[in-house]
């Protein structure tokens, strides 16, 4: 049977109304019908849907009583009005009271599914306007990630198949090999792309709060409670949520995911309300998971639900052919960012960062080179840029600089000859700008009798 991200429920007696609401309706939504009163108030006070279509009369009958309830009972829900009656003021009244819209019959089919369809969408939005969504500051693109090692190019070729499934994903690795990024990387290339994209940390928020923070809390249901809280879950409906740090939660809060996982369900803190949601679950953990399962820590079946595509991330320098392109986009991000022209990294200070272990990984790597991008006065990154602290190279000996000075020199005029000494195309090849070779010129006393300069 075919499922759909959106349940609508409608009140509506009429069979020919039906009919047309299911005709526009069925291809993207599952529809519940009712006519009876008390049963449409059951269904609203206990299931949980993305929206209410509702058939009303005029102001003082029974129906818009009704809608009058089920507006307190749910103000967030976006309801529908459809009504035979075309008066101005019972429409304005109406709207004033909470109603989305309001759709006069008879009405042509298209007409009710792109109000539909609208009210979905904004109802999205008005959830994730503070998480991650919409225009990318990031590319999530798999061609576009540095991967120059056969093992890492193997992550990714299997991340890419699995980007188009809607298994469960499981990355493991250090902290900062680039977990969240490829999580990211994951969502935007799966055929849930348009849809939501939630990433919570589970190590940031307290044990107290987490709760509430992954599948929300009803008004009233523990002290501070002043507001009904939509949780990460619900809000990342259809889409995919990022839990990053999994290991850290608790065993209750682990018995609630699990269930999430088997039956796509959940209910609020201090609700009664059965929430179905279509989520795709990608975790990730620093911990080593079944060392977790052994000393009762995490939940043996739990493991098993989210272990079904399983990644582990290498640390930095197990791949150190990576570093130096890496470098080289970060930079060029830092550069876009703090909007400074940097052209590139001296020898030395590529040596360093070559050298250097990076126990913190990627996230280190970006961190210092932003802080580098700060630093530097001049063209290029320059060794005293490159904060790491208690590092000294140990490639590069304090005697070493006249050779580094001469090597630098031996790769300009070089790179000059190649380029018939046509100093434009040389600094294209370099990857630095015109003036900073230039520069390099004067400093080194390179000359040419029949130089051609920037032709």
């Amino acid at each position: 049977m075919k499922t759909h991200p959106h349940s609508i429920l409608v009140y509506e007696r009429l069979p020919e109304s039906r009919k047309n609401i299911s005709k526009a309706l069925k291809d993207f939504a599952s529809i519940t019908f009712l006519s009876n009163p008390e049963s449409f108030m059951r269904q609203v006070n206990q299931n949980h849907y993305n929206a209410i279509i509702m058939h009303v009369k005029q102001n003082g009958d029974s129906s818009f009583s009704l809608f009058k309830k089920t507006i307190r009972l749910a103000p967030l829900m976006p309801i529908i009005l459809i009504s035979s009656t075309e008066k101005a003021e019972f429409i304005v009244e109406a709207i004033k009271l909470g109603a989305y819209d309001f759709i006069v019959k008879p009405f042509p089919i298209a007409r009710i599914r792109m109000v539909l369809l609208r009210a979905l969408k904004q109802r999205e939005q008005q959830y994730e306007i503070d998480y991650l969504r919409g225009k990318q500051d990031i590319i999530y693109d798999f061609d576009m990630i540095v991967a120059e090692t056969p093992s890492y190019k193997k992550i990714i070729n299997s991340l890419k198949k699995f980007a188009c499934t809607d298994s469960t994903i499981l990355m493991t690795g250090d902290t900062g090999t680039g977990k969240s990024f490829l999580s990211g990387s994951i969502h935007f290339n799966s055929p849930r792309r348009d849809k939501p994209f939630i990433k919570i940390n589970c190590a940031n928020i307290p044990e107290s709060l987490l709760e509430s923070e992954l599948f929300g809390h009803e008004k009233g249901s523990f002290t501070n409670a002043d507001k009904q809280r939509i949780g990460r879950f619900e809000q990342a409906n259809g889409g995919t949520i990022f839990l990053d740090e999994i290991g850290e939660i608790s065993m209750e809060i682990q018995t609630k995911l699990l269930r999430v996982l088997e039956e796509k369900s959940f209910e609020r803190i201090g609700g009664n309300k059965t929430i179905q949601v279509d989520v795709r679950i990608i975790a990730a953990s620093n911990k080593n998971l079944t060392e977790q399962i052994s000393k009762k820590k995490f939940r043996e079946d739990l493991f098993y639900r989210i272990n079904v595509l399983p990644v582990h991330l290498p640390l930095l320098k197990e791949r150190p052919q990576c570093i130096e392109p890496l470098s080289n986009v970060m930079l060029r991000r830092s550069c876009a960012t703090l909007k400074k022209k940097i052209n590139g990294f001296s020898l030395n200070a590529m040596r360093i960062i070559k050298s250097y272990d990076w126990p913190g990984n990627i996230r280190q790597l970006i961190n210092t080179i932003e802080r580098a991008v700060i630093l530097e006065e001049g063209n290029v990154i320059q060794p005293k840029s490159i904060s790491i602290p208690n590092f000294h190279s140990p490639t590069i000996p304090p005697d070493a600089h006249e050779s580094l000075v001469e090597h630098e020199k031996d790769l300009i005029i070089r790179t000059l000859e190649e380029s018939l000494w046509i100093q434009k195309k040389t600094a294209e090849r370099l990857g630095i700008s015109p003036r900073s070779l230039n520069y390099k010129i004067k400093k080194f006393g390179i000359t040419h009798p029949n130089w051609r300069k920037n032709r």
